[in-house]
């Protein structure tokens, strides 16, 4: 190779990287929220890059759309392994949880399309549903972007679309609330937890609240949904989350919205995301499963 091409391949090199740096939020978001888990987001960007590095950029209007074509093709392919994995996943199966920035929780629409609850949603979509749903109801893609990422005519992603929409309108949590009421409420909720007040319980979580647990067959966890105030309110105040050791419990930012850290004896033990519709407490969904709790250790930047 001659100095002339190694400089061409040194600049090209530079503008990739650059490129791929530049979308690489929006790109992590995209996988999290076709997979459900950060680690095999994480997985699907680094297939991503090399992809992207053996791309010829001469025939790249785009560099964002390209990107995010690449990274949807491989997040299709993981999220079909993932569906194998869970039918064999030992007791309930949710989201790998993130510790998010607080301003996350300022822009609704993307806080709603990575809580606990949507993510819920999103898994009864089949593989390519799922994919045309998020391209093009968070993150706004056209129909003709959407269908070269999934491979299929624009007429029949639009197709596709409406057939998600509308199968996630049927089943998506109601409105959420302010930030403000967010935190009043975790406060509330944190605050009866601690202290095992069952009144106090009652008095913030909604009369049709569940409880999701997920130990992945390693830590204890709940076997099965959990639901109603008083089942939930009861449960709750009998520290079914404790054990006999020193814990501490932190307000944070989960998934876009309010949750609770849980240290036991200075370590992360799991984490509690709470979901808040019209100032009650409507979900509590704990995670403790270890391989899930790598993204609580660090803020975790989403974006649209």
């Amino acid at each position: 190779m001659s100095e002339r091409d190694e400089q061409r391949t040194g600049v090209a090199m530079e503008s990739a990287t650059e490129a791929f740096v530049t979308h690489r939020n929006l790109l992590f978001t995209v996988a999290y929220e076709m997979l459900g888990s950060a680690t095999d987001a994480e997985d699907v960007l680094q297939e991503t890059w090399l992809r992207w590095v053996g791309v010829d950029f001469a025939t790249v209007s785009s560099p964002r759309a390209f990107l995010v074509r690449i990274t949807t093709r491989q997040a299709l392919k993981r999220l079909r392994t993932l569906g194998r994995r869970k039918e064999s996943y030992v007791g309930p199966w949710l989201p790998e949880p993130l510790l998010t920035a607080p301003d996350v929780a300022e822009d609704v629409e993307l806080a709603d399309s990575v809580s606990m609850a949507m993510l819920l949603v999103l898994e009864t979509l089949a593989p390519t549903e799922r994919a045309v749903f998020v391209l093009r109801e968070v993150f706004a893609l056209d129909y003709d972007e959407i269908a070269e990422a999934v491979g299929k005519t624009s007429g029949t992603v639009r197709q596709i679309a409406h057939r998600a929409r509308a199968h996630v309108a049927a089943r998506r949590p109601r409105g959420t609330g302010t930030p403000a009421e967010h935190r009043a409420a975790l406060q509330a909720f944190q605050t009866a937890v601690e202290t095992g007040d069952i009144q106090g319980l009652l008095d913030i979580l909604a009369p049709d609240v569940v409880a999701l647990s997920d130990g992945g067959g390693v830590k204890h966890a709940l076997l099965r949904p959990i639901v109603g105030a008083d089942k939930v309110a009861r449960l709750l105040a009998g520290g079914w989350w404790k054990r006999d050791a020193e814990r501490s419990v932190e307000p944070v930012q989960i998934n876009g919205g309010p949750g609770l850290l849980i240290r036991v004896d200075g370590e992360i033990d799991g984490v509690l995301a709470v979901r808040v519709e019209d100032g009650c407490v409507t979900g509590a969904y704990h995670v403790r499963n270890p391989e899930k709790l790598a993204s609580v250790e660090r803020e975790i930047t989403v974006s649209r």
